[in-house]
């Protein structure tokens, strides 16, 4: 049996994923508020529009209220030196092993929302896909993917 891994997100990745939530809460209230307007100019049905605004605030309660904390509970990463543990997943759980021999790519990311919180991913690719270790801090991070590197071999061209 594989141990489960010992290494959670930064904490300040709820803010993160809160901010993502908001966003497409924002998407379900445009979509309400065209079908408010659909009823009053083409006649649709208002119980559409009220479906879709009770739709709204459930998900932006689970997105908004309760995703974030379930998010960091749930991801896990361990770096050791011949793999790669990961662990995710609210309702149905997700572990990943990948084999260092496999890892090709190792590279941070970090987009407006992650900069803003000073936080960065770390993204790896093998031969079957790229894997993403999200919301670490920058310190973190770039350890996160020297350490990577240095375990997979991989050359400085490659980061």
């Amino acid at each position: 049996m594989i141990n489960c891994p010992k290494n959670q997100l930064d904490p300040r990745a709820k803010y993160v994923f809160r901010w993502e939530g908001a966003f497409f809460s924002l998407l379900g209230l445009a979509l309400t508020i065209l079908l408010i307007i659909g009823h009053y100019q083409w006649r649709l049905p208002l119980w559409l529009a009220r479906i879709a605004a009770s739709g709204t605030l459930l998900c932006s309660i689970y997105l908004i209220g309760f995703k974030p904390d379930l998010l960091l509970q749930r991801w896990l990463y361990e770096i050791k030196e011949d793999e790669i543990h990961l662990q995710r997943g609210i309702l149905f759980h997700e572990r990943t092993v990948i084999p260092m021999i496999r890892v090709q790519h190792v590279d941070t990311k970090q987009g407006p929302l992650l900069r803003a919180y000073k936080l960065t991913s770390v993204t790896f690719s093998t031969a079957a896909g790229s894997h993403e270790i999200p919301a670490l801090s920058n310190e973190a991070a770039e350890q996160v993917r020297d350490q990577i590197a240095a375990f997979a071999k991989v050359s400085e061209d490659d980061l």
